[in-house]
């Protein structure tokens, strides 16, 4: 069979993509984990493009890029390739040494495009173009020595009391990976690395008032079994894993909102919703517009120091 043979062309939106090689397996079936095709990775973006959008548009992305499937290797690609359809946003930016060209995904045509890439996840800047220095979107990491989503859960609620003394609205998402991501909306006016160091002292607040459960040291070797505080994706340039992106795991795992009620329920873990039933978990809007909500920091600033005695 020809590759024209092998493709299929995709509506999405006012577009159309032709997607090769749609039966060329990207997950391989192992164990109780589905075997899922790139047709089927193509299939859930075009879904879950409506959820999607709202958190990509206007977003530098990086693209971690699985051509051979997941068990073959990865690479991370930043530079928009000069063969992508010229109905691809891009925006320059400047980089130590020079400039990168990122691919910005403003629309559900560029998600089925990025999905015949074989672009299995999708990391987005905290910041938007125009503003990149200045991030609208706060983001702690909740990295679990191993497995261990007790311990996730745990930090999860330790860390949304904190940000309640705070008066800061957060959202909760699951990685698709291992832990949880808490979300904050801020307004973005703050300088990057004002942002940041917020966000540092959030966690070491945190950390001091829990120094057997939780950490922020860099070093894994410095960790222990304690749940690693990861604030080092609110620096310039860094990403975080887009809300409802797939994670290159077995089973196609999928990076979900949920709402802070259902970090009680027992099933719940960071992969519980995969490409087959995650766009049917965030229909509800477990988020419900929480993330319009940006915040001034400096008012939690005040708070938190004089919690932490300044």
């Amino acid at each position: 069979m020809s590759r024209d043979e092998a493709a299929r062309t995709v509506r999405a939106g006012r577009r159309t993509v032709r997607v090769h090689r749609a039966d060329k397996v990207l997950f391989p079936g192992s164990g109780d984990a589905k075997e899922y095709t790139k047709g089927d990775l193509v299939d859930y973006y075009r879904s879950a493009a409506p959820f999607m959008l709202p958190h990509l548009r206007g977003r530098p992305l990086m693209l971690e890029r699985h051509p051979d499937g997941i068990d073959g290797p990865r690479f991370m690609q930043k530079n928009t390739p000069e063969n992508y359809p010229d109905w691809i946003t891009r925006v320059e930016l400047p980089k130590e040494g020079g400039t990168v060209c990122h691919t910005v995904c403003d629309e559900a045509a560029t998600l089925v495009y990025l999905a015949d890439q074989a672009a299995v996840t999708l990391h987005r800047w905290l910041s938007r173009v125009g503003r990149v220095d200045r991030p609208d979107r706060m983001v702690f990491d909740l990295d679990p020595a191993g497995d261990d989503f007790e311990a996730v859960r745990e930090a999860a609620r330790w860390l949304g009391e904190l940000l309640d003394e705070l008066r800061l609205p957060s959202a909760l998402m699951t990685t698709g990976s291992r832990g949880l991501h808490v979300v904050v909306p801020v307004n973005g006016r703050h300088q990057v690395d004002e942002v940041r160091e917020f966000a540092r002292d959030v966690a070491d607040t945190l950390a001091e008032a829990h120094p057997d459960r939780l950490t922020t040291a860099a070093r894994k070797k410095d960790r222990g079994e304690r749940l690693y505080l990861d604030v080092g994706r609110n620096a310039y340039a860094q990403t975080a894993v887009a809300p409802l992106t797939v994670r290159a795991l077995p089973g196609a795992p999928v990076a979900t909102p949920i709402d802070w009620s259902q970090l009680d329920d027992p099933g719940l873990h960071a992969r519980r919703w995969t490409i087959a039933d995650a766009v049917d978990q965030v229909r509800g809007d477990p988020w419900a517009g929480l993330l319009s909500k940006g915040r001034a920091l400096g008012p939690a600033r005040s708070r938190l120091d004089a919690l932490r005695g300044r």
